[in-house]
């Protein structure tokens, strides 16, 4: 299963312009939003988990973020992201990695998935993806999670989709996390289909709710 998503998504990022791709996004308001809300510093570390050749990391270098790292099954989306990005591209920690067996030598205050999750239609891969999570997220850290709604489509880039509702994803996220807020985005395809997606935030550890 491994292999074949790899070379699925290899062949995506190397056929495919990213303002092409379905999920592109020029501006990830949403997504900088959340991060916002979770009141890290600058000096954080974020992961943003299947980020591809997403325009996150510019905004995120844009607005200061010292440890940001991008983490893709492609090689091919990581090498676009890094040739867009020139320079700045050094300032950024760049992992080649399935989710499902990542492991991190480090933890992260911010885990950040725009897309990812929904694509582990099997229950052993969601498990091994919140194992994961668990261990790369700080005592404290936060958990932003993004994926197709219940009234999305039921496949995305050819591939089959989980969709949730945020009662849903709370309980697939596991008892380590707590739930925050949710909100709901109709993102618009270039080539203008709606996907309705929901974002959740949660913590690990108490919260002040």
């Amino acid at each position: 299963m491994k292999e074949l998503r790899k070379t699925h998504w290899e062949a995506v990022y190397r056929n495919t312009a990213a303002e092409e791709l379905g999920w592109y996004q020029a501006h990830p308001t949403m997504s900088l939003h959340l991060i916002e809300s979770t009141g890290v510093q600058k000096t954080a570390s974020v992961i943003d988990v299947g980020g591809g050749d997403s325009t996150l990391v510019d905004h995120l270098l844009d607005q200061g973020f010292m440890h940001v790292t991008v983490l893709d099954i492609s090689a091919s989306a990581l090498e676009r992201a890094k040739a867009r990005l020139g320079d700045r591209a050094d300032l950024v920690t760049w992992i080649e990695a399935d989710i499902t067996d990542f492991r991190s030598c480090k933890t992260y205050d911010v885990w950040h998935d725009r897309a990812t999750f929904h694509f582990l239609t099997e229950a052993e891969d969601r498990e091994k993806y919140c194992e994961t999570m668990n261990r790369a997220v700080s005592a404290q850290g936060h958990v932003i999670i993004a994926t197709f709604a219940y009234e999305a489509p039921p496949t995305c880039s050819g591939l089959p989709v989980v969709r949730y509702s945020p009662e849903f994803l709370t309980l697939a996220m596991g008892n380590n996390v707590v739930f925050i807020e949710s909100l709901e985005e109709i993102h618009v395809t270039p080539e203008g289909t709606k996907q309705p997606f929901i974002y959740c935030r949660f913590t690990k550890g108490k919260t002040l709710r």
